[in-house]
């Protein structure tokens, strides 16, 4: 098959048409604009009855918290907007930190470019999702060039905590009505994928639609990180929405034997909160469920073995934010954290994509300045109302950003120009003219540190992992295969294997979509990954070191 051929050139074309083209909203696209709104109303409105619009921004940057996180499991989404937080809150206290002690621009500029590295390498070593690091820089950058003493700071971060705390009990208010929802839309995703690659599968030469096929390897693959993701004693309705993932797999390797409006009626069936529908049980299934346990038991990589991989990326954003912002600054533009910003928001997995998001987010800005001097007139009319313009923005950012990343920034962008005028009013043209410079700024700037620092090494480091899994999946099989092997050699086999396959993952995470020669063999990743399950579920029979699927891990015996 072609789209495995880890040799096949990768396109160097730029597009620009294709770039701009919308795409389907996402499935819970309203869950986040909700979220947001609701976290950001309460404390703007509060403010705005105790006459201090002016330390909105304090509370905003805690609440833009409630953006994060909402396609995961409620245990990790707890875990992972306590850690946006913190990362917000450590952002802002340095920047407003180092704007109480210098105004120098060129200060300012630097600690700003020097803190979104940090803040992009650790979002994707840490996988957090979107919006990833452009909220927390957006923040963070801003804060720098607002008046500030460093009294005032503990204050002002304690207003952030504060908003940060509300919009935590925000994204997990949900969970109150559907506990699994986001395992189940996962797994519904996974059916549904799978159902359209039997579909087209149907073509007679067994291939079926590249594109059906490598959207159904991928909404598999993260249906399994959801459930990994939801913690080590899965529910009844964990384990069930598991085999249902099985059956999904199951049609990934046989699409002619399967029943796609079958696997249509399971995902429909997941919607809401009813019975999850159960499959006929097979030593399949079990298998591959046993093998999933067991990388559920492994630990994770300690977060420092992942950030040396991300080093280009890193010098990547620091280069481009930095020129970005020393160009503003030579231009005379008065806000050069909004050229830092753009830089900062471009950088892709690979520089066709990060050429995309330049051109949308150069489309998306220079429409939207035009959406907010239409709407200045009515945000100038009161606090209230400058409010109720920013909650609108913040609704119509989320509700569009999943069509195309240039649609939502078509609100994104009046709602950072709004914000600016939670202090007071401001010249709207003075306004407008700098976000458009510093817009062209930052795309042209930032675009060119991308082409300038590339990471042509990632394509190797998945290669290496997959031999890595392969390795350990044929050592593992050669001491299954001998009956006289030790348990120690077989446990430690096993160990081996687990750990491989998180790495690999780690790695293929990593690498996806830079800008290298050869492109990365996703199918051969996912395949390693669901030969490695079995190759687990093997070892653990013959260990005995898990329960089987539906039984309650304190019942395993030695």
């Amino acid at each position: 098959m072609s789209s495995t051929n880890p040799t096949s050139p990768r396109s160097r074309r730029l597009p620009v048409a294709g770039a701009l083209r919308l795409g389907r909203p996402s499935d819970i696209w309203f869950k986040p604009a909700l979220s947001v709104v609701a976290a950001v109303a309460p404390p703007s409105l509060l403010l705005v009855a105790l006459d201090r619009l002016d330390l909105a921004a304090y509370t905003m940057a805690g609440s833009l918290c409630a953006l994060y996180a909402h396609n995961r499991p409620y245990a990790a989404r707890g875990r992972t907007l306590a850690y946006v937080l913190l990362g917000m809150l450590g952002g802002l206290a340095v920047a407003l930190v180092a704007a109480s002690l210098t105004d120098e621009a060129v200060v300012l500029v630097t600690v700003g470019a020097v803190l979104a590295a940090v803040q992009k390498v650790l979002c994707d070593a840490t996988r957090v999702g979107p919006p990833a690091n452009v909220i927390l820089t957006f923040v963070s950058s801003a804060s720098l060039f607002v008046p500030q003493t460093l009294g005032q700071v503990p204050g002002h971060l304690a207003l952030a905590a504060a908003a940060g705390a509300w919009a935590w009990l925000v994204g997990m208010a949900p969970a109150l009505v559907r506990r699994h929802g986001p395992e189940r839309r996962a797994t519904a995703q996974a059916l549904n994928a799978s159902a359209a690659y039997a579909e087209a599968a149907g073509d007679g030469d067994g291939e079926g639609a590249p594109g059906a096929r490598s959207a159904a390897y991928a909404a598999v693959q993260a249906a399994w990180q959801t459930l990994l993701a939801a913690g080590n004693r899965p529910s009844d309705t964990r384990r069930a929405l598991e085999r249902l993932i099985v059956r999904a797999e199951v049609t990934l390797a046989a699409p002619a034997d399967s029943d796609p409006g079958r696997l249509r009626d399971w995902a429909r069936a997941l919607r809401g909160t009813g019975p999850v529908p159960r499959t006929d049980d097979s030593r399949a299934d079990a298998g591959e469920l046993l093998g999933v346990a067991a990388e559920r038991a492994t630990a994770p990589r300690p977060l420092w073995s992942r950030l040396g991989p991300l080093a280009p990326i890193a010098v990547r954003t620091a280069l481009g934010c930095a020129l970005a912002g020393y160009a503003s600054l030579a231009l005379g533009v008065g806000r050069p954290y909004w050229a830092l910003v753009t830089a900062a928001s471009l950088y892709q997995a690979n520089i066709t994509l990060t050429w995309s998001r330049a051109v949308q987010r150069v489309v998306g800005n220079l429409v939207g300045v035009l959406l907010f001097a239409a709407v200045t007139p009515i945000a100038h009319l009161g606090p209230l109302a400058l409010v109720l313009c920013i909650l609108v923005c913040n609704f119509g950012a989320e509700a569009l950003i999943g069509r195309n990343y240039w649609l939502g920034s078509v609100c994104v962008t009046p709602l950072a120009l709004l914000v600016t005028e939670l202090p007071g009013y401001q010249p709207t043209g003075d306004l407008v003219t700098d976000r458009v410079v510093d817009t062209l700024i930052g795309a042209l700037v930032g675009f060119v540190a991308a082409v300038a620092v590339t990471n042509r090494r990632a394509g190797r480091r998945v290669e290496r992992a997959l031999d890595a899994v392969g390795h350990a999946r044929e050592r593992a099989a050669r001491l299954l295969a001998d009956p006289q092997a030790a348990p120690e050699a077989l446990e430690s086999a096993r160990r081996n294997l687990a750990s491989a396959v998180v790495d690999l993952r780690a790695t293929a995470d990593a690498a996806a979509g830079e800008w290298w020669q050869r492109a990365l063999p996703q199918e051969r990743v996912v395949l390693a990954e669901q030969a490695a399950h079995r190759t687990l579920a093997a070892t653990v029979r013959r260990r005995g070191t898990l329960a089987a699927p539906g039984t309650d891990t304190e019942d395993v015996r030695p």
